[in-house]
């Protein structure tokens, strides 16, 4: 039984309050603790003084207080699969290493509705609770391929179905000539029950035309997340870090989340997503390092007040770095993805086939001290 009275949860507020007064940054920067402390909105400016930081311990106790008041000590993941159905995209983005241009054949994936059906039906005697679905863009996969899969999908099991970046919504909303409420109302009509939160990539005009220039803008990236929310629709949000953007590239970034977030608040989860730079136009640039990870993750979560959770997803970052970050304020790891994603270990990451059981992440959970929830996409608690 997991003691979450009232008072254990004042207690052990306190006792992480303390360690934060008691440590020697506290009195160089009093304002921003108190605030902090108080769960008070921060600046943008005070945003940048995190990032300014040197201390990573005391980044992780100020993460660690603010994370505990939102989620206590729970962790959570879910039973979950990923399936990209091409990686063929008439888009060619600098950082990506997943993607091939059309012609590039004999290099990439284009599944069929039929064949999709097939990977979802090697897992019916599997209790997994969600289908996470996105990959390139190609005028083969239109709306009506979606409208197609989703329903088919639905038929075959009642479960629930994640897809679509603004990305694709913006190229399939295009090519059907709709607008994108009405895309969104046709997709949710054949079954599409929440969305990922890809695409983002960084926000800022300048960079965001020089790593991905020909995709969709930041400002229909809201728009589509805005128009999805207003259907009482839920999603989750990004950001690309560590390639050629600054601090401010980032709070900026986060600003933009962080007040639609006020507008609409169908945001579930933010979730940083690190550059890798293996065979992609962006190889000349070096990876940060796991300290400027944890930095990351530690802004985020004092900054983004308005987000309830911050997800540390293994399949990008490793899972003992993902590990870590649970004691820099994430509190989610994502799920098993057992699955055909390639788009980062094509990039160099650690995980080259990504796949865990429950039990292998409820160990690693288990083992940073937290408590680990099995969740449904929408976070509700499923009891085992």
């Amino acid at each position: 039984m997991i003691d979450f009275s009232q008072d254990t949860v004042i207690e052990s507020l306190e006792t992480k309050k303390n360690l934060i007064l008691q440590h020697p940054y506290s009195k160089q920067y009093t304002e921003l603790v108190e605030k902090i402390l108080n769960i008070q909105r921060l600046s943008d400016e005070e945003g940048l003084m995190l990032y300014q930081m040197h201390d990573l311990s005391f980044l992780a106790l100020l993460a660690d207080y603010v994370n505990f008041s939102k989620n206590h000590n729970v962790v959570y993941y879910n039973r979950n699969i990923h399936i990209e159905p091409t990686n063929f995209c008439v888009y060619s983005c600098a950082f990506c290493s997943y993607s091939r241009l059309i012609k590039q054949k004999d290099e990439g994936w284009k599944y069929t509705v039929d064949e999709i059906l097939e990977i979802v039906k090697k897992y019916d005697n599997q209790p997994i609770t969600e289908i996470h679905i996105t990959g390139g863009v190609i005028p083969q996969q239109d709306l009506n391929f979606y409208i197609e899969l989703f329903q088919k999908i639905k038929t075959h099991r009642n479960i629930h179905i994640k897809a679509l970046t603004p990305v694709e919504i913006h190229y399939i909303s295009k090519k059907a000539k709709l607008s994108y409420a009405e895309t969104l109302q046709k997709l949710s009509e054949a079954g599409l029950d929440s969305m990922p939160g890809g695409g983002a990539e960084i926000f800022n005009k300048e960079i965001r035309e020089k790593i991905a220039g020909d995709k969709c803008t930041t400002e229909q990236w809201l728009e589509i997340h805005r128009i999805w929310h207003s259907m009482g629709k839920r999603s989750n949000a990004t950001m690309l870090y560590g390639h050629i953007e600054t601090y401010e590239h980032r709070i900026e970034h986060m600003k933009m989340l962080r007040d639609l977030q006020d507008e609409a608040g169908g945001f579930q989860a933010f979730i940083p997503l690190k550059f890798r730079n293996k065979n992609n136009q962006m190889s000349h640039v070096p990876e940060v390092s796991i300290v400027e990870d944890m930095k990351n993750y530690a802004v985020a979560r004092l900054y983004l007040d308005n987000f309830q959770h911050i997800k540390a997803y293994w399949a990008m970052l490793g899972r003992h770095n993902a590990q870590i970050a649970l004691h820099f304020g994430a509190d989610d790891l994502d799920g098993t993805i057992d699955d055909t994603t390639k788009i980062y270990s094509m990039a160099g990451s650690e995980e080259q086939h990504p796949s865990m059981t429950t039990e292998e992440i409820r160990q690693l959970i288990l083992q940073a001290k937290r408590i680990p929830v099995e969740r449904d996409t929408l976070y509700n608690p499923i009891q085992n």
